[in-house]
């Protein structure tokens, strides 16, 4: 992958995303699976446990301190995975968000999309110049617009007829008594240049809000004075005049609009584009990381195979015998862990020959630590079944007592 963002490119950050979150799973699985072996043979080591006639792994010096420096450096391991899995967790959440994202979008942003393939990401701060500048040169356009829409505004104000509308109406100066109850919102031709003059920020921020309140002066006008009446004709030749010096501006406007939306949606694909490239080069590091860990794991491994004693014959014999007596569940487990030292192996066949004395001391001992803490937790399991079990019957006993003494005698 490049160093830098700006080389990354939509495909290089595709390939790194679709090999992240199944993949990473599994991989994770396997490197808890061999940690907790490690961990699990370091403390068989302390306990000199016997299971099921299964001699658990002994050291040729048993060195308690030794065995305790194996006990941290998993611990250790077990943290780095932990924090791995939570980078993990963003990564994928990010690309879950993205396709719901992509999903929801409409065909032609699939098409532009595969346009786009292929080209350079802008950095964060390109894109942030380029956004100032965007909307420096955007908001001189607009300012243009106005200053036509105000040419407009102005020869509609100098009409002969505009006068009525120039000032706000003097409800009370003319015992317009109901006039708040038909008109919702007042406006006159005065205000709007006032507001489109504001300097402020309280200001119209673009044509189409001023057009909408031109039109709301004479449509309020000819709501409240009916048709036929002075105001109402006037109010109306106004309005007619407006609309056709609007309609000349109107393409104007429309295409600024067009184009504020092209850019704002290339603005908001270059901010995703980038977002998907650091994320990119997260799974990259992540996967660096992982492949330390299982570098460090199988250091570990090797190291305690050979503090281990070699595997008699009666050893792989109960070995064998306790692997036949496992679930379908656990069993296929145990294929997944002799399928890690035998690639050839099809661990999710229906029928599985195992050669127990073809294996490596490895794979024998992971096999006998894993078997092992199957069958103490069933153990576990049982002993806690049979103790409810147990209990239950005491109180159905104690509940049968109460209710016989309950009973009232017959007369």
């Amino acid at each position: 992958m490049s160093s830098t963002v700006n080389e990354v490119t939509i495909k290089e950050y595709d390939v790194a995303r679709s090999s992240c979150p199944d993949k990473k799973k599994k991989q994770k699985n396997e490197r808890r699976s061999r940690a907790l072996d490690f961990r699990a043979g370091t403390g068989a080591v302390k306990r000199g446990v016997r299971h099921n006639q299964m001699e658990t792994v002994t050291m040729s010096t048993p060195d308690i301190a030794e065995v305790d420096q194996f006990r941290c450096r998993v611990d250790e391991i077990f943290q780095k995975v932990d924090k791995l899995e939570k980078k993990v967790n963003e990564v994928e959440q990010f690309y879950l968000n993205a396709n719901k994202k992509k999903k929801s979008s409409s065909k032609g942003n699939s098409i532009r999309e595969e346009q786009d393939k292929g080209r350079h990401v802008p950095s964060i701060k390109k894109q942030q110049q380029d956004a100032s500048q965007r909307e420096s040169a955007a908001a001189k356009r607009m300012q243009e617009l106005m200053r036509q829409f105000g040419t407009i505004l102005r020869q509609i104000s100098q009409h002969k007829w505009a006068w009525p509308f120039m000032q706000p109406v003097d409800v009370k100066g003319l015992g317009l008594h109901d006039y708040y109850k038909v008109i919702e919102k007042p406006m006159d031709l005065g205000t709007i240049k006032n507001q489109m003059e504001a300097k402020d920020g309280t200001g119209y921020k673009n044509v189409r809000a001023i057009c909408a309140d031109v039109r709301l002066v004479f449509d309020n006008a000819m709501k409240y004075n009916e048709e036929g009446s002075d105001v109402h004709l006037m109010a109306k030749t106004l309005l007619e005049k407006f609309e056709e010096k609007w309609q000349l501006l109107l393409p104007k406007v429309t295409e600024e609009e067009k184009r504020r939306e092209e850019e704002e949606a290339e603005a908001q694909l270059n901010m995703q584009l980038v977002r998907e490239a650091s994320h990119a080069k997260k799974v990259q590091a992540i996967s660096n990381e992982l492949y330390e860990v299982d570098t460090h794991l199988e250091q570990l491994r090797e190291t305690v195979v050979q503090k281990c004693r070699k595997m008699s014959t009666k050893d792989k014999r109960n070995l064998g015998a306790a692997i036949a007596r496992l679930s379908t569940e656990d069993l296929n487990k145990a294929l997944e862990i002799i399928a890690q030292s035998n690639p050839g192996l099809q661990a999710m066949a229906e029928e599985v020959e195992i050669d127990i004395d073809a294996q490596s001391e490895s794979t024998l001992w992971r096999l006998n630590f894993f078997v092992k803490d199957v069958f103490e937790g069933c153990d576990k399991s049982t002993a806690g079944n049979k103790k409810k079990k147990r209990k239950k019957e005491i109180c159905d006993a104690i509940a049968q007592t109460v209710k016989k003494k309950s009973k009232k005698p017959s007369s």
